[in-house]
């Protein structure tokens, strides 16, 4: 059985810097981790790849040849790799070990993790290939300001955790460039009520029954909270990577616990 993370999230949230600093982390500390690109408009990578879908089809051949634009090209090269998943993946796939551990950076077209069934599909497939899955959800933390930002973030979140059905793990990236981390840090657990007084006092009144049905389904859904992840600090690399690995049982047989990494407090 192999264990898989599907790294998503809206373009610009930071994803191939996470699978950087994530590769580098568990370079550090003697963890095999392979990475694999399904991003067809990928350039640059700051980390080795191991498989990369743009071997199979590249979204600047799609846009030359088929005149499409940007984003009916990528649906176009992800609708593709969907339709040689027993081909040219399986292929790919055999060059893993059973219990080996990928990483897949995916692209940032929210559509694809929202309501168009590719990703979906792609999921189901590596689950009959017995990999454990666990999404894992990238937000940029500079767009959760204030709370309507926080509420578009979870609605997102949300969206893709009822697409997807996976074990799912909420990521505030870009800790780092966050200049007043206590307005992020309100947005990690809220209550219910203070995020519906919050919304009412910024919106006009014949939006708060809205605003109450939003907080109630972000506070019904409890899993919808995130992990503030700084990439700078070993600490808290590991103490994502430890969430995940809980969700998917990965070492589950080894004596470390989550606990063992809480993240040091910023000064």
């Amino acid at each position: 059985m192999g264990f898989a993370q599907l790294v998503i999230g809206p373009a610009g949230s930071g994803k191939s810097t996470y699978c950087s600093g994530l590769y580098q982390h568990c370079e550090t500390v003697g963890r095999r981790i392979h990475m694999v690109n399904l991003d067809p408009a990928a350039e640059h990578f700051s980390y080795p790849v191991s498989t990369d879908i743009r071997e199979l089809i590249s979204l600047d051949d799609v846009m030359e040849e088929l005149g499409m634009g940007p984003n009916g090209g990528l649906i176009y090269c992800m609708e593709h790799l969907e339709d040689n998943l027993d081909d040219w993946l399986d292929e790919q796939l055999e060059n893993y070990l059973d219990d080996d551990y990928l990483v897949f950076d995916c692209p940032g077209q929210i559509e694809l993790f929202t309501h168009v069934p590719v990703l979906r599909n792609f999921v189901e497939y590596l689950k009959r290939k017995n990999f454990t899955v666990c999404a894992v959800y990238l937000l940029d933390s500079q767009f959760v300001s204030d709370v309507t930002k926080y509420i578009s973030g979870c609605m997102a979140s949300l969206s893709a955790m009822i697409q997807l059905e996976l074990p799912h793990i909420n990521i505030l990236s870009k800790m780092d460039l966050v200049s007043n981390k206590k307005d992020v840090e309100d947005y990690l657990n809220p209550e219910a009520q203070v995020l519906l007084s919050q919304l009412n006092r910024q919106m006009a009144p014949r939006f708060h029954k809205l605003n109450k049905a939003l907080a109630e389904l972000v506070d019904d859904y409890n899993m919808v909270n995130f992990i503030p992840l700084d990439l700078r600090k070993e600490s808290s690399i590991q103490y994502v990577l430890s969430n995940i690995d809980n969700c998917i049982q990965y070492g589950e047989d080894a004596d470390v616990k989550v606990r063992d990494f809480i993240p040091e407090d910023d000064d």
